[in-house]
């Protein structure tokens, strides 16, 4: 076989298993993660004062605090909030979207709030959202409990639900 067909080869592996590695992590939730701020004043001496022995641990600010500083009439749900960054050209934005309407009407309590990423580029940084869509979990106080990025089924949005 010639060089060229090798690197046809290689190209439609590489290819195929990316796209299965996509195929099986888009759309999980996941637990979340601790969000750094971009208005603190020094990341690096923050988290070295957080791992000192005896300091104390960094309070978890609720992602909620964040998200009415953005849009001061967004509704907080009494049992959780489905917030969906979404940006307008996105075609699983638009499958998340009905995704998340439909759980928020079935599940008692459940508000979905969708932002618009290209609008609100500060918030976007402030909760390290990299990509659209993404859909965080709020729980009843507005802190962030799971996220997924990508594309999430009805039947995992249920089960980050549950575990709110």
């Amino acid at each position: 076989m010639s060089s060229g067909a090798w690197v046809v080869v290689a190209a439609v592996v590489l290819g195929v298993g990316f796209g299965l590695y996509r195929m099986l992590t888009d759309g999980r939730f996941r637990g979340t993660h601790q969000v750094r701020h971009a208005d603190s004043a020094d990341n690096a001496d923050n988290a070295a004062a957080a791992e000192a022995p005896g300091a104390p641990a960094p309070s978890p600010e609720a992602a909620w605090t964040d998200v009415v500083a953005s849009i001061p009439d967004a509704t907080l749900g009494e049992r959780a909030t489905l917030l969906q960054f979404s940006s307008a050209f996105c075609a699983p934005c638009r499958a998340t979207r009905r995704t998340l309407s439909e759980v928020a009407t079935l599940v008692p309590g459940v508000e979905h709030l969708e932002v618009d990423a290209e609008h609100h580029l500060e918030l976007v940084r402030r909760l390290g959202i990299l990509r659209t869509p993404t859909t965080l979990v709020l729980d009843a106080a507005g802190r962030e409990v799971n996220r997924a990025a990508g594309a999430p089924r009805k039947e995992q949005v249920l089960q980050a639900l549950a575990r709110a």
